[in-house]
């Protein structure tokens, strides 16, 4: 099956910004940046499990009030919402009660969300050892794109949030088409360079190398970009031995990325219990914020290998490629 995109996930309509409260304020200004850019209208959403508990006067009995909860919480994200539309972007308050990151799910499934938009916090002792982060458990099973701003990532204002460079990791797996061919389309909207990066570990080499030269396997890289936009953009592929992780931050670092692009498949349950899996390393210490094209998208997309995970009840985010 030939790799399918939907044009929306490149140039997003509708972005949906999932807040906290308070709100995290750098992913904030990265949700209005890319609203304004877009011409997209933006959805601030956020969902509470907790509730606002009223008493009867005439009986004492305390009970839960949905109503006032609600409006309590669509109350804290107005003045964000003023903010939004001073921009002169469109904006739609949505607060709903439950679980976080299901009803972020259960939202872009009911509207026409083109990309979620989040920031996510740096763990503690505690939190490298526990699983259940909202935005580990969005990005593995949205349908949509996920743009996440990690607690490392270089605030935007000082370069008018423009994107120049985007660095993607891919390699020669069954998955890497879709990555590059939305990478590649990211690059095209931005007008920016795209660097194609795939880092062979230790381990793999002789499969990786299989009689080919470094040469050749950049060649067989960049050839997955689609002809139409490869001859709009400016591109090269990198390929290293070493530490996937060690090497994309390296190499973001090194060529002033201004967006990663990961595919999140599937990691051993050990690695996402200990968060040792890529993904989540390279959220945790990125400078700059990365989109995540989950196991479900990139099954959409025709991914088989991909359609198994999304399948599997074993499909942990921890995150390889």
């Amino acid at each position: 099956m030939a790799a399918t995109m939907k044009p929306g996930w490149i140039k997003p309509a509708t972005i949906l910004f999932a807040s906290e409260i308070p709100a995290n304020e750098r992913a904030f200004a990265f949700a209005v940046a890319q609203a304004v850019e877009f011409g997209a209208d933006l959805i601030l959403f956020h969902a509470y499990d907790t509730l606002v508990v009223a008493a009867s006067e005439q009986s004492g009995i305390r009970y839960y009030d949905y109503a006032a909860a609600a409006r309590t919480e669509k109350g804290q994200l107005e003045p964000l919402a003023a903010r939004v539309r001073e921009a002169g972007v469109r904006c739609e308050v949505v607060v709903r009660p439950g679980l976080p990151a299901d009803q972020i799910l259960a939202f872009s499934r009911e509207r026409a969300i083109d990309r979620i938009v989040m920031g996510t916090h740096s763990p503690g002792p505690i939190g490298k050892l526990l699983v259940g982060s909202v935005a580990e458990a969005v990005l593995r099973s949205a349908a949509v794109p996920v743009h996440i701003v990690g607690p490392d990532v270089v605030d935007g204002k000082y370069r008018n949030f423009a994107t120049r460079t985007v660095l993607a990791a891919v390699s020669l797996h069954e998955a890497s088409p879709v990555v590059t061919m939305f990478a590649a389309g990211v690059a095209r909207q931005h007008g920016a360079r795209l660097i194609l990066q795939h880092v062979v570990r230790p381990q793999e080499r002789a499969e990786v190398m299989c009689g080919r030269s470094i040469d050749q396997i950049e060649t067989e890289m960049l050839s997955m970009i689609p002809v139409q936009v490869a001859e709009k953009i400016a591109a090269q592929a990198i390929v290293v031995p070493g530490d996937p992780t060690e090497e994309l931050l390296y190499q973001s670092r090194a060529q002033q990325a201004d967006l990663i692009v990961l595919g999140a498949q599937g990691a051993s349950a050990f690695a996402a219990v200990t968060r040792q899996g890529v993904v989540y390393k390279v959220l945790a210490h990125s400078q700059c914020p990365v989109m995540t094209l989950s196991p479900v998208l990139l099954s959409e997309c025709g991914s088989k290998v991909e359609a198994e995970k999304a399948r599997s009840s074993e499909a942990y985010m921890a995150g390889v490629f």
